[in-house]
Protein backbone atom coordinates (compact mmCIF):
# COMPACT_ATOMS: atom_id res chain seq x y z
CA UNK A 1 0.00 0.00 0.00
CA UNK A 2 2.76 2.36 -0.36
CA UNK A 3 2.64 3.18 -3.35
CA UNK A 4 -1.00 4.07 -3.31
CA UNK A 5 -0.77 6.31 0.35
CA UNK A 6 2.30 7.72 -1.99
CA UNK A 7 -0.24 8.67 -4.47
CA UNK A 8 -3.03 10.08 -2.65
CA UNK A 9 -3.12 14.07 -2.32
CA UNK A 10 -3.65 15.86 0.29
CA UNK A 11 -5.92 19.36 -0.49
CA UNK A 12 -5.78 22.04 1.88
CA UNK A 13 -8.86 23.96 2.36
CA UNK A 14 -11.23 21.98 -0.13
CA UNK A 15 -14.10 22.16 0.13
CA UNK A 16 -13.82 24.98 2.71
CA UNK A 17 -10.92 27.08 4.62
CA UNK A 18 -9.76 24.08 7.51
CA UNK A 19 -10.64 21.11 6.12
CA UNK A 20 -7.71 18.80 4.54
CA UNK A 21 -8.99 16.70 1.58
CA UNK A 22 -7.41 13.20 0.84
CA UNK A 23 -7.54 13.07 -3.15
CA UNK A 24 -7.87 9.47 -4.21
CA UNK A 25 -8.18 10.72 -7.74
CA UNK A 26 -4.06 9.89 -8.58
CA UNK A 27 -4.90 6.32 -7.53
CA UNK A 28 -7.83 6.05 -9.98
CA UNK A 29 -5.32 7.52 -12.89
CA UNK A 30 -2.54 4.68 -11.39
CA UNK A 31 -2.55 1.12 -13.23
CA UNK A 32 -0.37 -0.21 -10.79
CA UNK A 33 -1.91 1.65 -7.64
CA UNK A 34 -5.57 0.97 -8.80
CA UNK A 35 -4.73 -3.07 -9.54
CA UNK A 36 -3.31 -2.87 -5.85
CA UNK A 37 -6.69 -1.69 -4.12
CA UNK A 38 -8.95 -4.05 -6.17
CA UNK A 39 -6.60 -7.19 -5.49
CA UNK A 40 -6.37 -6.44 -1.85
CA UNK A 41 -10.00 -5.65 -1.51
CA UNK A 42 -10.90 -8.12 -3.37
CA UNK A 43 -8.46 -11.41 -1.66
CA UNK A 44 -9.63 -9.87 1.36
CA UNK A 45 -13.08 -11.30 0.44
CA UNK A 46 -12.19 -13.74 -1.90
CA UNK A 47 -13.35 -16.68 0.23
CA UNK A 48 -15.70 -15.15 2.35
CA UNK A 49 -19.07 -16.02 0.68
CA UNK A 50 -19.55 -12.45 -0.55
CA UNK A 51 -22.23 -12.31 -3.22
CA UNK A 52 -22.82 -8.57 -3.95
CA UNK A 53 -20.18 -5.25 -3.72
CA UNK A 54 -22.26 -2.27 -2.55
CA UNK A 55 -20.72 0.61 -3.68
CA UNK A 56 -21.91 4.28 -2.28
CA UNK A 57 -22.23 7.31 -4.28
CA UNK A 58 -20.13 8.03 -5.99
CA UNK A 59 -16.42 6.89 -6.00
CA UNK A 60 -17.21 4.04 -3.65
CA UNK A 61 -19.12 2.68 -7.61
CA UNK A 62 -15.17 2.76 -8.82
CA UNK A 63 -13.91 0.65 -6.21
CA UNK A 64 -17.06 -1.93 -5.71
CA UNK A 65 -17.88 -2.28 -9.63
CA UNK A 66 -14.01 -3.51 -9.57
CA UNK A 67 -14.10 -5.57 -6.63
CA UNK A 68 -17.18 -7.07 -7.79
CA UNK A 69 -15.75 -8.13 -11.27
CA UNK A 70 -12.69 -9.78 -9.91
CA UNK A 71 -15.19 -11.62 -7.55
CA UNK A 72 -17.19 -12.52 -9.55
CA UNK A 73 -20.34 -11.25 -7.87
CA UNK A 74 -23.24 -8.75 -8.24
CA UNK A 75 -22.52 -5.38 -7.67
CA UNK A 76 -25.30 -3.02 -6.34
CA UNK A 77 -25.52 1.00 -6.00
CA UNK A 78 -26.18 2.88 -3.21
CA UNK A 79 -27.36 6.23 -4.18
CA UNK A 80 -28.50 9.87 -3.23
CA UNK A 81 -31.99 10.76 -3.88
CA UNK A 82 -33.97 10.69 -7.19
CA UNK A 83 -31.41 8.80 -8.68
CA UNK A 84 -32.95 5.53 -8.80
CA UNK A 85 -35.97 5.19 -11.23
CA UNK A 86 -37.63 1.93 -9.06
CA UNK A 87 -38.97 1.50 -5.23
CA UNK A 88 -35.90 1.83 -2.91
CA UNK A 89 -35.31 1.74 0.90
CA UNK A 90 -33.98 4.91 2.12
CA UNK A 91 -32.12 5.86 5.07
CA UNK A 92 -31.21 9.05 6.13
CA UNK A 93 -28.19 10.26 8.24
CA UNK A 94 -26.35 13.37 9.82
CA UNK A 95 -24.34 15.84 7.92
CA UNK A 96 -22.41 18.64 9.43
CA UNK A 97 -25.29 21.28 8.42
CA UNK A 98 -28.53 19.38 7.59
CA UNK A 99 -29.26 15.62 6.54
CA UNK A 100 -28.91 13.35 3.57
CA UNK A 101 -30.21 10.29 2.69
CA UNK A 102 -29.32 7.11 0.91
CA UNK A 103 -31.48 4.91 -1.49
CA UNK A 104 -30.84 0.86 -2.62
CA UNK A 105 -33.70 -0.47 -5.04
CA UNK A 106 -35.64 -2.67 -3.16
CA UNK A 107 -34.98 -5.72 -5.65
CA UNK A 108 -31.48 -5.71 -5.39
CA UNK A 109 -30.53 -7.24 -2.29
CA UNK A 110 -32.01 -10.21 -1.16
CA UNK A 111 -32.16 -12.33 2.24
CA UNK A 112 -29.57 -15.02 1.04
CA UNK A 113 -26.90 -12.29 0.09
CA UNK A 114 -23.67 -11.86 1.36
CA UNK A 115 -23.00 -8.07 1.13
CA UNK A 116 -19.19 -6.08 1.55
CA UNK A 117 -20.35 -2.23 1.25
CA UNK A 118 -17.60 -0.36 -0.08
CA UNK A 119 -16.20 3.18 -0.35
CA UNK A 120 -13.50 5.23 -0.91
CA UNK A 121 -13.20 6.61 2.45
CA UNK A 122 -15.27 6.81 5.88
CA UNK A 123 -15.13 10.00 8.02
CA UNK A 124 -17.50 10.49 10.42
CA UNK A 125 -19.01 7.37 9.59
CA UNK A 126 -22.71 8.64 9.25
CA UNK A 127 -23.26 7.63 4.83
CA UNK A 128 -21.28 4.45 6.23
CA UNK A 129 -24.54 3.72 8.60
CA UNK A 130 -26.98 4.43 6.38
CA UNK A 131 -25.37 1.69 3.47
CA UNK A 132 -25.39 -0.80 6.44
CA UNK A 133 -29.23 0.39 7.35
CA UNK A 134 -30.01 -0.58 3.73
CA UNK A 135 -28.83 -4.06 3.79
CA UNK A 136 -30.39 -4.63 6.92
CA UNK A 137 -33.71 -3.57 5.25
CA UNK A 138 -33.31 -5.24 2.64
CA UNK A 139 -32.90 -8.44 4.49
CA UNK A 140 -29.49 -9.39 3.21
CA UNK A 141 -26.69 -9.84 5.89
CA UNK A 142 -23.81 -7.41 5.83
CA UNK A 143 -20.15 -8.69 5.84
CA UNK A 144 -18.22 -6.03 5.90
CA UNK A 145 -18.34 -1.92 5.39
CA UNK A 146 -14.61 -1.43 3.80
CA UNK A 147 -12.61 1.96 2.64
CA UNK A 148 -9.89 2.93 0.97
CA UNK A 149 -8.86 5.35 3.26
CA UNK A 150 -10.12 5.92 6.57
CA UNK A 151 -9.83 9.15 8.70
CA UNK A 152 -9.56 8.04 12.26
CA UNK A 153 -9.24 11.32 13.74
CA UNK A 154 -12.91 11.95 12.84
CA UNK A 155 -14.73 9.16 14.16
CA UNK A 156 -16.01 7.10 12.07
CA UNK A 157 -15.37 3.82 13.44
CA UNK A 158 -16.46 4.33 16.64
CA UNK A 159 -19.87 5.43 15.48
CA UNK A 160 -20.17 1.92 13.59
CA UNK A 161 -19.86 0.48 16.62
CA UNK A 162 -20.62 -3.06 16.37
CA UNK A 163 -20.08 -3.05 12.67
CA UNK A 164 -17.41 -4.62 10.95
CA UNK A 165 -15.04 -2.37 9.34
CA UNK A 166 -12.21 -2.68 7.57
CA UNK A 167 -9.82 0.01 5.62
CA UNK A 168 -6.78 -0.47 3.23
CA UNK A 169 -5.24 2.46 5.00
CA UNK A 170 -5.55 5.06 7.92
CA UNK A 171 -4.83 8.77 8.05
Amino acid sequence: MDLVRALVRDVPDFPKKGILFRDITPVLGDAAAFRQVIDALAGRYADRGVTKIAGIESRGFVFASAVAYVLGCGFVILRKPGKLPRPTYKATYALEYGQDTLHVHQDALAAADQVVVLDDLIATGGTAKAAAELVGMAGATLVELAFVIELTALGGRERLRGLPVFSLLSY
